[in-house]
């Protein structure tokens, strides 16, 4: 098993997306099915053909698989068993191509996107706004029009069988 390091996988001192956006995924991706590996213990159903890990689905999002502080040192509890959306997310700069959605939820925990340095000026996030006071920091906010979430993606679920006529 490779031991990986933050410089080699800057994931393992980031977290930011594993507490910004709704992790959800087809519902058969569950340990509760035949092939599934997620387990069902950790998620919630959020519409017949989809299920999200267990603190994605609340307006405050955080994995209940992520364990750590978000920017200093974080690990994935289920990383062999996570689902597909979190296997398909590429971090920013990967093949020399940015992401915008990991630079979005990096800079919504007032972390740089990868590639640069804490001093370094950046845009800020359109539509986030000032933070509510009341909450902690972080990406507290309402989601804006428009704003897209992994599991957005063009998932099509199959068509349930009908009852064939006799």
């Amino acid at each position: 098993m490779a031991t990986w390091t933050t410089e080699a996988n800057p994931c393992l001192s980031c977290g930011a997306c594993c507490a910004y956006f709704r992790v959800s995924f087809y519902w058969g991706e569950g340990d509760d099915v035949e092939g599934g590996t997620v387990p069902v213990a950790l998620t919630v159903q959020v519409s017949p053909w989809r299920r999200a890990m267990r603190g994605t689905e609340q307006p405050h999002p955080r994995c209940i698989a992520l364990e750590g502080e978000i920017g200093r040192c974080v690990r994935c509890a289920i990383y062999e068993r996570r689902p597909s959306v979190c296997r398909e997310f590429t971090i920013s700069g990967q093949d020399g191509r940015r992401n915008e959605l990991c630079d979005r939820a990096r800079q919504a925990w007032g972390l740089p996107p990868l590639g640069e340095t804490e001093g370094q000026e950046r845009p800020a996030a359109e539509g986030a706004g000032p933070q509510p006071e009341h909450l902690p920091s972080g990406p507290w906010r309402s989601p804006a029009p428009g704003d897209f979430a992994p599991d957005q993606v063009n998932v099509i679920p199959p068509t349930p069988p009908q009852p064939v006529a006799a």
